[in-house]
């Protein structure tokens, strides 16, 4: 029988244990170091007497024991079996998203949900609850006005108006228009009893487990009376707190992944996610699908909220994460950006690259 190591199969220390984790059906397994030459001995099809043969210090005996162990694990798959074939479909299938999408991916899907009692915990504060809300006491504040936010326009007409804006007018947006659309998609809606996790807030997009783990970053660069710079939406106050002066438009390009259209852009708002919140309480890795998640539904309110108060939004997953964290002065372990968002005011003439699909295009299509 010949055998060959998995394609999809990460190794990785955790815990002080060299660590095999096959996917996407298998289970972490702690190995000795050394099983790590033996996985390596058999990276095309081998049987175990040929692999021995490439590994002169282990007796062959010694080296046809462990290669069993391993298959038993599916660490190892053996030559013409359904679990080899799908080894091979997955790896081929999930080619340029190997390892770490398809490895997230199924490495969660198995997770127990697995909820913190009262008693257990993490001592994230001195009472064992992150805070509520997020706020930077020492910044220097802009108060927003609190007018309500224009959103009289029916539903099924901000839907289909929706649409995502790369080219701007090169007028500033109103600050009023700002403050509605941070206070409607950020702001609290009503506060209730979360039990030993104490009062929750729930805003107008569904959160997991009410945790609300995503904070508002805002880097204004053409905002009526406001200077530009970059800010933290505090919810609690429904103001902005000032972190850093300055917000340019090659900034904007630069930080939102090269994309030079983003030069344009009056504003961004920027996902920021509280991993302690939802980390306080929901013990699993799959936890943060669910703050990826989260981050989809706060960006679905903010397009159709913005385009109901007669802005152009836009939102891009292309951002360089590091470079982002530094300029709003986070740290990357405990603040980690998510999602990028932001508006404009639309410009009046149509998109040229959003020109209605004609019969030439439905020719190269695969329908």
């Amino acid at each position: 029988m010949r055998l060959r190591r998995a394609f999809c199969l990460t190794c990785y220390w955790h815990q002080n244990a060299f660590t095999a984790h096959p996917y996407p059906d298998g289970r972490p397994v702690a190995l000795p170091a050394p099983a790590a030459e033996l996985l390596d001995a058999f990276g095309t099809w081998s049987t175990p007497e040929e692999a021995a043969k490439t590994l002169p210090a282990y007796d062959p005996q010694t080296v046809t024991e462990a290669a069993a162990t391993l298959l038993a694990h599916g660490l190892l798959l053996a030559e013409g079996t359904p679990e080899a074939e799908r080894d091979e479909h997955l790896a081929r299938h999930w080619e340029h998203w190997v390892p770490e999408a398809a490895f997230f991916h199924y490495a969660t899907q198995h997770d127990v949900y697995e909820t913190a009692g009262e008693d257990d915990r993490h001592d994230l504060t001195a009472d064992g609850r992150p805070p509520l809300f997020t706020a930077y006491p020492q910044a220097h504040r802009v108060l927003l006005p609190r007018v309500p936010a224009p959103l009289d326009a029916p539903l099924g007409e901000v839907l289909y108006r929706r649409r995502t804006h790369r080219r701007f007018a090169g007028r500033p947006v109103p600050l009023p228009a700002l403050a509605a659309l941070l206070s409607t998609v950020f702001g609290p809606v009503d506060y209730i009893d979360g039990g030993g996790f104490g009062a929750l807030f729930r805003r107008t997009s569904p959160q997991g487990g009410a945790r609300q783990e995503l904070d508002a970053y805002v880097g204004i660069r053409s905002v009526d009376a406001t200077a530009p710079g970059w800010y933290h939406y505090n919810v609690r106050e429904h103001c902005l707190e000032l972190l850093a002066g300055g917000c340019t438009a090659e900034e904007l390009a630069t930080l939102c992944g090269g994309q030079g259209w983003a030069a344009d852009a009056c504003f961004v708002v920027v996902l920021v996610a509280r991993v302690e919140r939802m980390l306080v309480k929901y013990r699993n890795p799959r936890a943060y699908r669910v703050c990826l998640l989260d981050a989809g539904h706060l960006g679905q309110t903010f397009v159709l909220t913005a385009t109901a108060l007669g802005l152009g939004p836009f939102q891009t997953g292309a951002f360089h994460d590091t470079a982002l964290a530094a300029r709003l002065n986070l740290d990357g372990v405990t603040s980690v950006p998510l999602y990028v968002l932001g508006a404009g005011l639309p410009e009046s003439t149509p998109d040229p690259d959003a020109r209605p699909a004609g019969l030439t295009a439905f020719r190269h299509t695969t329908l």
